[in-house]
């Protein structure tokens, strides 16, 4: 029988072919003869507590001038899908959440969803991290300034960060005697109205910001470190870090121990381990990335191992 798989993402004629995750993902459903349904967010919908979708037909090629082709336009009953990967990249807004909801209908109708919704709206990707303290940094979430204040002077080196960013984005480092950490914790606060993250410094975040990944609470065997470059210190590619794969460590292998059965219990067949020096720092549900980077330097086929496990 032939698997029907939806995918629900950005605009697939703006990804970056080169590094794209989920591209990878549907190279390897399109090699297995899967049929690949399109879907944008503002494409589904529900109608009497069933869910539909306005999908596209879709096929995908190894082409950097040409990587998609749109063959029909269907009307289309969520349940007649057998698996639904959602992989929006955040933010983790309104719009988000209300489709979670949708994809959850469906789910309860027999579909597969990658990641489950419930998990995804559950799973704040920093906030996670908290629920494994033995792997964590010292870690404070607030509103409070003075807080904060309080965090800063007895950590010396903190960063902080909002809840619901990605790729670097409004990440900060606050070093003894900054003069401007009052102006950077009013501004990630909003004056004290929204919650956001401090952690002590890492300085091994010189040897990169390490991108495990995990398919059904089980480890990939290497690891992308995000070297960062130049002027700038965070571990992110999207902000010029170089990505270089490595074997896991006995300290990464642990932290993944730890944490893989609590995902696998909550449906998150895909996950993005954040790992700096010895410290967990994000546990990324969303839409996690790094595939194609690790399987060019390692010969593996991750989104491979990932149909597998699904179905």
């Amino acid at each position: 029988m032939t698997i029907r798989l939806g995918v629900v993402m950005d605009l697939i004629g703006s990804i970056q072919y080169q590094k794209d995750s989920t591209l990878a993902m549907l190279w390897e459903a399109e090699a297995r003869g899967w049929e690949i349904y399109y879907f944008e967010q503002a494409n589904l919908f529900l109608r009497d507590g069933v869910p539909y979708g306005d999908a596209r037909r879709m096929r995908v090629f190894r082409d950097p001038q040409r990587w998609f082709e749109w063959q029909a336009e269907k009307h289309l009953a969520l349940a007649e899908l057998d698996v639904i990967l959602m992989r929006k990249d955040p933010p983790f807004n309104e719009t988000y959440i209300y489709t979670t909801y949708i994809l959850e209908q469906a789910e309860r109708l027999g579909v597969t969803v990658v990641n489950r919704p419930q998990a995804l709206r559950d799973a704040n990707e920093k906030l996670y991290t908290t629920y494994f303290p033995d792997c964590t940094p010292p870690t404070l979430v607030t509103q409070s300034i003075e807080k904060l204040h309080t965090f800063w002077q007895e950590q010396g080196d903190v960063v902080c960060k909002p809840l619901n960013s990605m790729g670097g984005t409004s990440v900060f480092r606050v070093r003894e005697g900054e003069v401007n950490a009052n102006v950077i914790f009013e501004t990630l606060t909003q004056g004290e109205t929204n919650y956001i993250m401090a952690q002590r410094f890492i300085p091994e975040i010189k040897q990169g910001d390490k991108r495990i990944l995990l398919i059904n609470g089980e480890a990939v065997p290497h690891a992308l470190a995000r070297v960062p470059q130049g002027r700038d210190w965070r571990g992110n590619l999207a902000v010029g870090a170089k990505g270089v794969v490595q074997p896991l460590s006995e300290r990464d292998r642990f932290i993944c121990a730890q944490v893989g059965p609590m995902l696998r219990e909550r449906g998150l067949y895909f996950v993005g381990l954040d790992i700096i020096g010895d410290y967990l720092t994000e546990i990324n549900v969303t839409s996690p990335t790094c595939i194609r980077e690790i399987d060019a330097g390692t010969g593996l086929n991750i989104a491979g191992m990932l149909l597998d496990a699904i179905i």
